[in-house]
This record gives structure tokens, sequence and C-alpha cells, in this order.
């Protein structure tokens, strides 16, 4: 099979990886459940090639994505659910019905003033439709305070959302010190999980950790997710000095203990901080 520029023939690679018996195992084993850590993932590299504003990169990394939106469809038309077809059809219809000052069959004009309050009209239109087309049983009680926070953002997007939206209603600490005694406190409820091996019980304080984490970095007007970028970098660059300075004795890595790698991450820290310059005594 040959590359196109044609999107049936990625569809119908997709077909041939999912078919039992002469496709690829890997394929054949995932679900919807499996593969949307994937999904998230190759977002976040398209986001990570626009930042880096590498068009090369960025074009891979789209294909990339648009992959994984053939593999859910796929699967979901093998369940008899809908397939890619559909997908590209709603997609159409939702941006047409959404830009009516474009599409329209009368002049249609809007001031651009208006086109964002359309915009949001429609889509709350859309919205409501969906909500009636759900069973009672699984539509969202949408008088809840939290019913609107979408449940699809990063966790910790939807994390930092949540929380500002409980803090409208005075659910919220007042000091972010407070804050602190809550994560020490969750900090403490994972060290007692550790001790009982409860592993379901150490992801979900875990959890509850990270979420405390969030508050936090709320409190004190930080971006979680640039924070720990930040901190990703951070790790990467102590770490490179690690790999370096052992690579300089003509040492690998493995031949290294921990208590060595510990001592070299230290002097990165150390190299890392900025010169105070005292002033000469008079």
């Amino acid at each position: 099979m040959t590359p196109s520029r044609d999107i049936s023939r990625l569809i119908e690679i997709m077909a041939q990886l999912r078919t039992p018996g002469t496709g690829c195992p890997w394929d054949l084993e995932q679900t919807f459940a499996t593969i949307a850590p994937y999904t998230i993932e190759e977002a976040y590299e398209v986001t990570d090639a626009i930042a880096r504003d590498d068009l090369i990169d960025l074009c891979d990394e789209l294909g990339d994505l648009l992959l994984q939106v053939v593999f859910h469809a796929r699967m979901a038309e093998e369940q008899n659910a809908f397939s890619f077809g559909d997908v590209v059809e709603a997609i159409t219809r939702k941006m047409i019905r959404r830009h009516p000052h474009v599409f329209a069959d009368s002049t249609g004009y809007i001031a651009p003033s208006d086109v964002k309050g359309t915009w949001e009209r429609i889509k709350a239109e859309e919205k409501a439709e969906r909500a009636a087309r759900k069973p009672a049983a699984e539509a969202p009680a949408s008088g809840l305070l939290l019913a609107g926070v979408k449940a699809g953002q990063p966790a910790l997007v939807r994390a930092m959302a949540l929380q500002r939206k409980a803090s409208t209603v005075g659910f919220d600490w007042n000091d972010p010190r407070a804050v602190l005694d809550k994560i020490r406190e969750e900090a403490d409820e994972i060290e007692a999980a550790l001790d009982r091996g409860d592993n379901a019980e150490i992801a979900a304080e875990t959890g509850d950790l990270m979420f405390a984490l969030v508050n936090l970095a709320r409190h004190v007007d930080v971006d979680p997710e640039m924070a720990l970028r930040g901190a990703n970098t951070k790790f990467e660059r102590r770490f490179a000095y690690i790999e370096q300075a052992l690579a300089a004795k003509g040492r690998p890595l493995e031949s290294a203990s921990l208590a060595e790698m510990d001592a070299l991450w230290n002097e990165a820290k150390e190299k890392e901080k900025p010169v105070s310059r005292t002033p000469p005594s008079s």
C-alpha cells in the first residue's frame, strides 16, 4: 500500500490494521479508553510544535493527531455507531450553522462585534439539543453550580476551573497558608495509604494532593501548567548536567550511584544560583 494525499487511503490503512487475523495485534487490542491518552498527547505535541514555530514538525504532528481521529472513528464504525464520514459531516454541519454570516442563503451580514455573540448563542442551542437527545438518567444536572465546567479539558485546567467556580459562592480558603496545611494533610494521607499498601487509595490520595497543589497555584496567581513546564525544563537541564559531568570522566550514567548523581544534581543547582554581589566595605 502506497502513501497518498487522499484521506480514504489513511482510512483504508486503519481498517487493515484493525482487521482480525491479518491486522496489527497492538492496534486490534486498543479501545477508546486506551487510545484517549495518546489523543491528548498528540494534541499537546501539536501545541509544542506551534510554540517552537517548527512548521515542518507541525505538519507531522497534525498527521499524528488526524490518525487519532481516524482510529476512534474506525473503532466506532466496528460497533456500528458512526464512521469517519459521519464525523466529517457533523463538523461541516456545525461550522456552517455557527457561521450564518458567511454561509447564509440571504445576505446574512453580521457586524464583526456581533460574531462572537452569535457563535456563543448557537453553541448554547447545540448544547441544549445534545442534552435533549440524552436519556434523563445521563443528562447532567444543569442547575448545579459545577455543571457548566467543561469535562473535556486537561485535568490541570479543569481543576483550576472547578476551584474558581466553587470560590464564587465562598467555598474557598482565604489564605494560601491554609492551602499549604491541606497539602501537608494530603501528603500524610498518602503516607498512611503507603503503610497499608492500598494501591487504589494511594492513587486516590495522590489525586487529592495534585488537586490541592493546583489550588495553591491559583491562590498565589501561578498558572499550574506553566509552572510544571518550568519544572520539567529545570529537571531536563540539571539531569543533562549530571550526564555531561559523568561523560567528561568517561563514565556512563549506569555506572554512577544514586549518591553520586545526587551530588552532581546539587552541584548543578548551585551553578544556577545568581552570583551575589557584595558591595566593598568602605
